[in-house]
């Protein structure tokens, strides 16, 4: 065949591009198992780190190990909730939150994942998604016991720019949240991204990016939406916390024994000294009576 030919050059790209793509396929079936598990570890150090955890990874001789040791030590339990706050049968550190974020609410399957520290407090740290301004956004926020009280956050992005948007996954960016609370008594406020909003005393307020303001509404949105998908689950929980807190027993108070009243015993030594005291009171008495008399 004549290799400057039309047809030859057809059918060698043809053969070219064949082989190109099943060279291809088998690379990405044999590397699938290690990107998952690499997909796996990320999730798992996402988590960690919104509850201050698995922060000597960068030391750590071997990165998924460690985050897997730190993983089983501190989240001790996860499960899922429906919009209403019941449980349902699933494993959820598989639930795809952007898969369930698409759906209604009322179809939603949404993960909570159980932090227990050193000292038995408890964190509860839920997944968020959204939209920035050229891309997904999701993230972990991590609740203290009161479910109300951010511990700590991590969010991540898939392209927004760098310097703007891109803040967003910068600790200085993420510190701001916490302390900051997502109830304002009973109501539900989320927490706001605006410009100013980090001055001190706004419990439901974070500074904005600045210059990265349709990323700040995205992530804002992102909180709001996600979270209160979580509502009568929260409800639910605060109310069986205040059960178990009203359950608990009471210390008891004892009362203070008064102070014992000398007790005088009846002895003939108790006698002679009384008889003592009364004798030297007359004789005192007697000498003031002569005195007055002598100055008259």
């Amino acid at each position: 065949m004549n290799k400057e030919s039309n047809k030859y050059i057809f059918l060698y790209s043809i053969a070219l591009v064949v082989l190109v793509a099943a060279v291809l396929a088998v690379a990405s079936i044999a590397l699938k198992p290690y990107q998952q598990k690499n997909r796996e570890v990320e999730k798992q150090q996402s988590i960690l780190r919104s509850v201050q955890k698995a922060a000597d990874v960068k030391s750590a001789p071997n990165k998924a190990q460690y985050i897997a040791e730190e993983y089983g030590k501190y989240i001790t339990s996860s499960f899922i909730v429906n919009s209403q706050g019941e449980k349902v049968d699933g494993d959820a550190f598989a639930v795809d939150l952007e898969e369930e974020m698409a759906k209604p609410l009322f179809d939603r399957k949404l993960p909570v994942f159980v932090c227990t520290d050193s000292d038995s407090t408890k964190k509860y740290i839920l997944p968020v998604r959204g939209t920035g301004l050229w891309g997904p956004l999701w993230g972990y926020v991590s609740f203290t016991d009161d479910y109300n009280t951010i511990f700590g956050v991590v969010f991540d992005h898939k392209g927004e720019t760098p310097g703007l948007g891109a803040e967003i996954a910068t600790p200085k960016f993420q510190s701001q949240f916490a302390g900051k609370q997502i109830f304002d008594g009973a109501t539900f406020t989320s927490v706001h991204v605006v410009k100013g909003g980090g001055t001190q005393g706004k419990l439901h307020e974070v500074d904005a990016i600045s210059g990265g303001t349709i990323t700040s509404k995205g992530l804002e949105e992102m909180l709001k939406s996600t979270l209160s998908g979580y509502l009568k689950f929260v409800e639910e929980a605060k109310w069986q916390r205040a059960r178990a807190v009203e359950a608990a027993p009471q210390p008891v108070v004892r009362p203070r024994r008064p102070a014992p009243t000398p007790v005088v015993v009846d002895t003939p030594a108790h006698h002679h000294h009384h008889a003592e005291a009364q004798e030297e009171e007359a004789v005192v008495e007697e000498f003031l009576v002569e005195e007055k008399a002598d100055s008259i």
